[in-house]
């Protein structure tokens, strides 16, 4: 199996017999470049893993590829957890894996894990769910506005697998992100101000 990483959490899965592009996303590079796909596959909705502005140029320079989302999505195959595909001969199994919590206030969206020939590779999106399944190569989640280092430390044990490939680590540039959580969630009152760095701010 060959597996290249674009940055955050788009990965292709190249099983010898097709050829996976999992969540394309804003914060991953060069996805739009390759071609010769079978499937892209994406976990939900979020824009770091559905780049929707770069998606129709991708699908137009892969025509014969299938696009799975488990939500509405222009030309998608609308799967669900428990769902079983079968792509050129790669057998891909749609998993139960909810949204991890960012905070009560803020709606989680609908994710799902792919789990790819039985256990061979598994991409869980924003979740932390362990599969049933033995994993021989785990997409890892490393960083994210719902988890600590040590959720990572935890999921990685109880996973187990073989081999782990890091992802979901492009947030750590992203400090954006979480400025844009702790406003959203700041109790009614509260300012909160990111300061510019080496610069006076009258507070």
């Amino acid at each position: 199996m060959l597996i290249i990483h674009f940055g955050h959490s788009c990965l292709l899965v190249d099983t010898g017999e097709a050829r996976l592009l999992f969540d394309p996303g804003t914060f991953s590079t060069g996805f739009e470049l390759v071609e010769e796909l079978d499937a892209i596959l994406i976990t939900h909705d979020h824009p770091d893993h559905v780049d929707t502005g770069k998606l129709p140029s991708l699908r137009a320079a892969n025509p014969g590829a299938r696009l799975i989302a488990p939500f509405d999505l222009e030309g998608a195959e609308i799967v669900k957890p428990g769902d079983s595909l079968d792509i050129k001969n790669t057998a891909v199994n749609v998993v139960n894996a909810p949204h991890e919590v960012i905070h009560p206030t803020i709606e989680r969206p609908l994710n799902v894990g792919y789990l790819v020939d039985h256990g061979a590779f598994y991409h869980p999106g924003d979740s932390l769910t362990v599969p049933d399944q033995r994993i021989d190569i785990l997409g890892l989640p490393t960083a994210a506005p719902w988890m600590k280092v040590s959720d990572a430390v935890d999921f990685l044990a109880k996973v187990g697998p073989r081999k782990a490939v890091p992802i979901h680590e492009a947030i750590l540039a992203k400090t954006e992100l979480f400025y844009r959580v702790l406003k959203g969630t700041a109790p009614e009152g509260v300012d909160v101000v990111v300061l510019p760095r080496g610069e006076a701010i009258e507070l």
